[in-house]
């Protein structure tokens, strides 16, 4: 088990860390400068980079390996996070060099993601872990740390600021380049084989050979491509709600940040029992059912409910019914994508599926400040929460789905990279753009 609990907690560590910087940053923007509009486009400085460098660092993942990737990405993460409160303690952190260092951020976070997505299926083999209990476990993991890093994010941040916030995250992410570098297994975490139809002499395939063939194989996969338009639209609405709505949420019903926190925690903590259910029943599921009910319970309620004059109790309650729901997601994803991608393309197709899927968190935040300036906030709420559900219902209408209920045996080229069936985390999933 040492590969995959390896591998586990340095996914845990970097993610928890992430989730209170996802609380800390925009709050730190919106009390100094007082604008949604600024709030918006810090998000988006963060996000463009994550997204563009993420999508053209598939290749390099392949060739180099994800180990070496996510280590030193971690590293540069952790220096570029701990500069901002330094800088800002030195009264050189004018808003311009802040948006540098999130692109910083953002630009060595998302090789460092997909480089331990990557690493999942092999840890799965040498762990002899079946694919759908180890990608269970893996949500799990990162329900957790929805949890733990949104609930401390909230206290940190309403006790000590939200500077304090932004060095813990780079703590996490020192310590999860630690974790990737010295407690995996020598010899994990390498580079990919070739393929093996491809002939041995000369030097192999280039950086836009590799690109194009991963492209190549995502565009002959429908199902993955209506997964990753929706998802797409999902994760817009998403990182709209979580960089601008909620901090603006929080700040006109006076609840602040702990209210963020605790909303947060408590949808981790249903995403666990959801995460734990489908880790041990996931062979039993019919995943096209369990995961539109999924997407129905973590969507719209969570736009709607902060729309209306409720008890924060009552939101709470929603938010934890919404984390419920959301556990399922990812892990069905995830098995879609690994039972259909080879081993050897896994970082390739990982990269661009992720990429596209996030394309619209970047203007998420942007377009909810603007909107919210012109309309107000409560009409946006309503309007993403309307938006959301037609469309992850009306796409479920599309034939392709039905492919998510039949077993994939390989025959074009699919593979797990040595798992033993369905359910996971990889690939396109709707929380690798939620930031809760």
């Amino acid at each position: 088990m040492r590969p995959l609990a390896g591998l586990l907690a340095a996914a845990a560590v970097s993610q928890a860390g992430t989730r209170v910087s996802a609380i800390a940053l925009p709050w730190f923007v919106l009390v100094s400068t007082g604008s949604a509009a600024r709030t918006g486009l810090v998000a988006f400085c963060e996000m463009a980079p994550y997204v563009l460098i993420k999508a053209l660092t598939g290749p390099l993942v392949d060739r180099a390996g994800p180990r070496v990737i996510s280590w030193t990405t971690d590293v540069a993460s952790a220096a570029g996070v701990a500069a901002v409160p330094v800088l800002h303690a030195l009264g050189l952190l004018d808003f311009w060099l802040l948006l540098v260092m999130v692109a910083v951020i953002g630009g060595a976070r998302g090789p460092g993601d997909l480089a331990k997505e990557v690493m999942i299926p092999e840890a799965a083999a040498r762990s002899a872990v079946p694919i759908e209990r180890a990608t269970g476990l893996l949500g799990v993991v990162e329900r957790l740390a929805s949890t733990v890093g949104p609930g401390a994010g909230g206290v940190l941040v309403a006790v000590l600021g939200p500077l304090t916030g932004l060095l813990v995250n780079a703590a996490t992410f020192a310590l999860g380049s630690v974790l990737v570098g010295l407690a995996l297994p020598r010899g994990m975490g390498g580079a990919a084989a070739p393929d093996p139809a491809a002939r041995d002499d000369g030097p192999g395939p280039g950086y836009w050979q590799r690109f194009a063939e991963g492209f190549a194989y995502l565009r002959g996969q429908p199902l993955l491509l209506v997964i990753i338009g929706t998802v797409g639209f999902t994760n817009f609405l998403d990182a709209a709600r979580n960089a601008v709505l909620l901090p603006i949420w929080a700040r006109e019903t006076g609840h602040g940040p702990s209210a963020i926190g605790l909303m947060t925690a408590a949808t981790g903590l249903t995403a666990v029992a959801g995460s734990l259910i489908a880790a041990v029943v996931a062979h039993r599921m019919r995943r096209r059912l369990v995961f539109f009910t999924g997407f129905l319970l973590a969507g719209a309620p969570r736009f709607v409910i902060l729309a209306l004059d409720v008890p924060v109790w009552a939101v709470v309650a929603v938010y934890a019914l919404s984390g419920f729901g959301s556990g399922f997601l990812n892990p069905i994803l995830g098995a879609v994508v690994w039972e259909r991608v080879p081993r050897r393309l896994l970082g390739r197709v990982g990269a661009l599926g992720d990429s596209l899927s996030w394309a619209g968190i970047p203007l998420g935040g942007l377009v909810a400040g603007a909107a919210v300036g012109w309309l107000g906030l409560v009409p946006v709420l309503a309007v993403s929460g309307a938006a959301y559900l037609l469309a992850t219902h009306l796409a479920g209408l599309r034939r392709e789905w039905r492919e998510m209920d039949r077993e994939w045996n390989g025959a074009t080229g699919g593979d797990s990279g040595g798992g033993a069936g369905p359910e996971g985390t990889a690939g396109p999933g709707p929380d690798r753009g939620n930031q809760e």
